[in-house]
């Protein structure tokens, strides 16, 4: 069995020897890891450089300077430099808790690898220093886990830094256009394809600093969002919204012979809800139950959908 690790770095000398570290320190040990440099100007290169000349197990892919591709995109030509068995894909300044590889690929043995399927678990969310500030990021963000297409087609409840997924999911990921978050896009595709499997144990502390690309919803950022007005929140949504239509409607392109008729008419009939009557996106709403995981979000989401409220286009 072969398992490759895939790391994207930037700018994150700070705290990249610890995630390092984490990952040497796992209780499964047989896997590579794969780093691909972004483009950083401060001392990442070195710091990889070093890790490299220690450990066997660790490769630079790109120790030439290469241009700047942004995340999505490196961590797809990671995926697609060296085939394995199963991918997890790293963030640059986390903490892998010990038994986090054993305790994925022990519940991969479990299914069916045959077919695409996305593994993930829960995260422990963490200060700069690895204090722990919320036990839960799934139940403090999103109350649930997905794992069903109907849910993760309009929210996505997979970090990508607690994923795994196997080779027959990395084969069909063809494209990175249209696409939000290379775990979101996964995550939509195995669900539509194969299988979306949710393992509910914190398996890493996710770091919250101020270089965070994408950190956890906490409470400051929240408040600042609300002091922008409604108008500007309403817009938000609906730019979520339209580029959420567009990733599923992605799939629709590239697999739609291989997804099951209900599931396809589900996609299919979700891409374009925003351009019909009203009456037919109340049909539409109620007949397949499009839907957010928190009950503030429902609302919001369904009351835009139904009225059109602040939509663009």
């Amino acid at each position: 069995m072969k398992v490759n690790i895939v790391m994207s770095t930037y700018n994150g000398e700070k705290y990249l020897s610890e995630q390092i570290e984490s990952i040497q320190n796992q209780t499964f040990s047989d896997w590579t890891l794969l780093i691909r440099d972004d483009g950083s100007t401060d001392n990442t290169v070195d710091i990889i450089k070093k890790y490299v000349s220690e450990d066997n197990r660790i490769k630079f892919i790109n120790e030439e300077k290469t241009k700047n591709l942004g995340v999505i995109n490196s961590f797809y030509s990671l995926i697609k430099y060296n085939q394995a068995d199963y991918y997890f894909f790293s963030d640059q300044d986390d903490y892998w808790l010990p038994e986090k590889i054993e305790l994925t690929l022990n519940e991969a043995q479990k299914h069916n690898n045959s077919k695409p399927i996305m593994y993930y678990t829960d995260l422990k969310v963490v200060d700069k220093n690895l204090n722990v500030l919320n036990e839960s990021m799934i139940r403090s963000q999103s109350s649930h886990a997905n794992t069903k297409l109907i849910q993760e087609l309009t929210e996505n409840t997979v970090t990508g830094c607690v994923s795994m997924i196997n080779h027959t999911l990395a084969e069909k990921w063809n494209t990175t256009d249209n696409i939000i978050m290379h775990d979101w896009y996964l995550a939509l595709l195995a669900s539509a394809l194969g299988e979306l499997v949710y393992i509910d144990k914190p398996t890493e502390l996710y770091r919250q600093h101020d270089s965070n690309v994408l950190g956890a919803r906490i409470l400051d950022k929240q408040f600042k969002i609300f002091r922008e007005g409604p108008r500007k929140i309403f817009s938000r949504y609906w730019d979520l919204i339209h580029r959420s239509q567009a990733q599923a409607n992605n799939i629709i392109r590239n697999f739609s012979d291989e997804i099951d008729e209900s599931d396809r008419e589900l996609i299919e009939n979700f891409v374009d809800i925003d351009q019909l009557s009203f009456i037919e996106r109340f049909r539409r709403l109620i007949k397949y139950k499009y839907t957010k995981n928190q009950k503030k979000h429902i609302i919001v989401f369904r009351t835009l959908l139904l009225f059109n409220l602040y939509n663009k286009e």
